[in-house]
């Protein structure tokens, strides 16, 4: 199982496709989480070479840097980010790493008629024997040629209201939660 975090291609509140840049607490709490729920790959997946480089940075003070030794735990999280250019990249090397291609769940705040339900999509998951890749979106959302191409469409979370707005690392850890968590 992998969990991607796309940068683009996703829109802004004016509805355009923009690339998001990258934060430092997605790359830390994301990892966190995704290690916590056993998976084995996290994503980030930006076209912007100079995001890309900040990620490359930040992951390797933790895992080569002084971090390294003054955080372990950190580093062993750290160690499931690939930092890809195109979310076909991370496609790519899901197929690799399983020897077979990923089944694409999509995420999102809105509704969709598509959408499924969280425990009809952990009890498929749940024989562990097919790849699953897990997308989450920045800005205000996955462009929808990113939900064209889904497998599963995963229901929003919702609260008690009607404020909708988690943060995606929020967002990413109630879904791996819900998903991979012991009952």
């Amino acid at each position: 199982m992998g969990v991607a975090l796309l940068h683009h291609p996703v829109y802004d509140k004016n509805h355009q496709i923009v690339s998001t840049a990258v934060t430092n607490l997605d790359i830390h709490d994301i990892a966190r989480a995704a290690r916590t729920f056993g998976l084995a790959r996290y994503y980030i997946v930006t076209p912007v070479s100079g995001q890309q480089s900040l990620v490359g940075r930040v992951v390797g003070h933790w895992q080569e840097g002084w971090g390294s030794t003054y955080n372990p735990k950190r580093k062993a999280a750290l160690e499931l980010v690939r930092v890809m250019s195109t979310l076909d990249d991370a496609l790519r090397d899901m197929e690799m790493l399983f020897d077979r291609p990923a089944k694409l769940v999509v995420t999102g705040a809105r509704g969709n008629e598509r959408n499924i339900a969280f425990p009809v999509l952990a009890e498929i998951m749940a024989p562990g024997d097919q790849p699953f890749l897990i997308v989450l979106g920045t800005g205000w959302g996955l462009a929808e040629e990113v939900f064209a191409r889904a497998d599963y469409i995963l229901e929003p979370i919702r609260g008690t209201g009607d404020y909708n707005h988690l943060s995606v690392r929020g967002a990413a850890a109630i879904i791996m939660d819900r998903l991979f968590g012991a009952r």
